[in-house]
């Protein structure tokens, strides 16, 4: 059964009085100032990598696979999409072999600290990771390949128990990628301010508030 999803913009609407026209791709594109170059981008149908964004939460640049490249660039690095504004006259580049990459190496990182079979999971065919990973050759026999990092007897969290204590859903900690959409969800979108995550760098995970799981914890299983 195919899964139907709503056009998702990747970053909200913005209102200004003040337009601005730039370039993506060499497609000319005007949008209100302020507008992320990810959703001038959708606007054009001009699909950008991404794991973390979505048009009902702000932005937040955690994944980085929306990098993108333009003209007058400045500095190390490539900028994120989704918190980077289209300015008058910008060129923007948003696929070159370069880019292409760097977003496959981001890939194999997350999939290194992942399961890696799609087939008995509930998400498969449902799932951002899946997706990305298909784009970007890291996906076959309907499931995840093996990455170069896991490989290199790199450090990983697999193994960590599921918290079936919620009667709704059951958090599975080595499917979760922490990129933070489901708590800037539950803040911004529902203001409940359930979860968080705890810790910092390879550390991070997402943690039910102060309590051990999520059934005594605040979060109302609102799906968000």
């Amino acid at each position: 059964m195919t899964i139907l999803k709503e056009k998702d913009f990747g970053t909200p609407i913005v209102e200004s009085e003040k337009n601005v026209t730039g370039y993506i791709d060499d497609i000319e594109v005007t949008v209100p100032e302020g507008t992320s170059i990810m959703r001038a981008a959708s606007m054009l149908d001009i699909d950008i990598p991404s794991l973390c964004a979505s048009d009902n939460i702000d932005h937040f640049g955690s994944c980085r696979l929306c990098i993108v490249d333009f003209e007058g660039r400045s500095g190390f690095g490539y900028p994120s999409s989704c918190t980077t504004p289209l300015t008058e006259g910008m060129k923007v580049v948003t696929k070159n072999s370069q880019l292409s990459n760097l977003r496959k190496e981001l890939l194999e990182m997350y999939i290194s600290d992942h399961p890696l079979d799609c087939n008995t999971c509930a998400g498969n065919g449902d799932c951002d990771l899946q997706d990305q990973a298909e784009g970007h050759d890291l996906f076959a026999n309907n499931q995840l390949t093996p990455s170069k990092y896991s490989l290199a007897n790199g450090s990983n969290h697999l193994g960590s128990d599921v918290d079936e204590s919620n009667p709704y859903f059951n958090f599975d900690p080595d499917k979760c990628i922490v990129c933070s959409r489901c708590v800037r969800a539950c803040n911004e979108v529902q203001g409940t301010f359930a979860l968080s995550i705890e810790s910092r760098g390879f550390e991070s995970k997402v943690k039910p508030g102060i309590s051990d799981n999520f059934f005594d914890s605040e979060c109302v299983s609102c799906d968000a």
